[in-house]
């Protein structure tokens, strides 16, 4: 494991292989052995878990957790790192390695992950889904978010990702960081920074702090959300243009649905005044707003 993720030998194993890391693929190594165990013990993983991995890299990450969970499912955009972590792995017959784009577009996964992962969750009774990974950083966001709405829903997430998006995911309302973002995670999951990490413990170094951030998933939560896929994106337009006032956000999202006069008398019935902005709602607060809304007008969608 230290020979595998130290500063030293990522550069001699790449030169060796002809490559250099891809910024396009958000390749930022960590090379703080005590930080990758800590993602690893942050993940709680045990012998009725099945690991969904984001990022392969070099196999350092997947190969401390095959020794862990029941199954590791781990996936590689760039061909020259899935053949360096193929040789790595070698020995480990409960890891599946995929060299693709794990997302098929911003808003779905690709169905070949999602089909494996369903095959590693079937293999025994009582298993669960747990993300684990050194994220890329351009693709966090849609990685963290869309999995909430996969068919294989995730008992936890354990990742490394920009510490201003995981401000972002634990933000509170009035805050400058609280967007549509914190409130799809907030609404389902219980979440937390766990550690923050400067640049130098990456490998090339990234130009921005890193941290690691826990979401575990409460079932409670999500079955309080009559429909989740409406919520998700009715919030999403209320927080385009989250510094105006809450009635020009509603009244242009829902511009060929209702009336003004419509979105006005739900405002009175939450009590929301002329000048409430969006930014200052709570989670429950929005879920309620958010049901009154789609009563009104349950065929809408952007």
């Amino acid at each position: 494991m230290s020979e595998r993720q130290t500063k030293s030998f990522l550069m001699q194993r790449l030169r060796e292989i002809g490559v250099q890391p891809a910024s396009r693929h958000g390749q930022n190594f960590l090379i703080d052995l005590n930080l990758v165990e800590m993602i690893v013990s942050s993940g709680d993983l045990g012998p009725n878990d099945v690991v969904l991995e984001i990022g392969t890299g070099t196999g350092s990450l997947t190969a401390l957790m095959a020794q862990q969970a029941a199954e590791v499912v781990t996936v590689e955009i760039d061909g020259h790192l899935y053949e360096l972590a193929s040789e790595q792995l070698l020995d480990f017959d409960n890891v599946t390695m995929l060299q693709l784009d794990a997302l098929k577009n911003k808003n779905r996964f690709n169905p070949q992950v999602m089909e494996v992962v369903g095959e590693r969750l079937e293999e025994a009774p009582g298993r669960q889904l747990k993300l684990v990974a050194n994220l890329p950083y351009n693709v966090a966001t849609p990685i963290l978010s869309n999995l909430l709405t996969c068919e294989h829903t995730p008992h936890s997430m354990v990742a490394t990702i920009q510490k201003e998006l995981a401000e972002r995911i634990v933000a509170q309302p009035w805050s400058k960081d609280y967007s549509a973002l914190s409130v799809w995670m907030q609404s389902q999951c219980d979440c937390e920074i766990v550690r923050v990490m400067p640049p130098s413990v990456f490998w090339p170094r990234p130009k921005v702090d890193s941290a690691i951030i826990r979401i575990v998933v409460n079932p409670e939560k999500r079955e309080a959300i009559p429909d989740r896929m409406y919520f998700h994106q009715f919030v999403k337009s209320i927080f385009l243009h989250r510094r105006k006032f809450l009635r020009a956000n509603v009244t242009s999202a829902m511009k060929k649905f209702l009336s003004k006069e419509q979105v006005d008398e739900v405002l009175e019935q939450m009590n929301f005044g002329p000048d409430t902005r969006t930014e200052q709602l709570d989670v429950d607060t929005l879920l309620t707003f958010t049901e009154k809304i789609r009563a009104l007008a349950p065929d809408w969608s952007l």
